[in-house]
């Protein structure tokens, strides 16, 4: 069993392709948004990108959190 959260994550990188694909996912909207913040100001629209990415973003980390849980339960029992 994985003594860690990093230790799952890894494992269910290498062992479980919808985590895999909503992982990958998660950091490219991760690096998308670290250049918007990078910018001394946004337009209008990118401030709206910024809030959608931010949004997209945290709904793919509870979907991976979701993967973990099953995971853990499954494997705990």
């Amino acid at each position: 069993m994985e003594n860690t959260q990093e230790e799952l994550k890894t494992h269910l990188m290498q062992s479980d392709d919808e985590f895999r694909r909503l992982a990958e996912q998660h950091a490219r909207y991760h690096e998308q948004l670290e250049a918007l913040e990078a910018k001394s100001r946004l337009t209008p629209e990118e401030e709206v990108e910024e809030h959608r990415l931010k949004k997209v973003k945290l709904q793919l980390k509870d979907q991976m959190n979701q993967i973990i849980s099953r995971y853990r339960t499954q494997h705990v029992a």
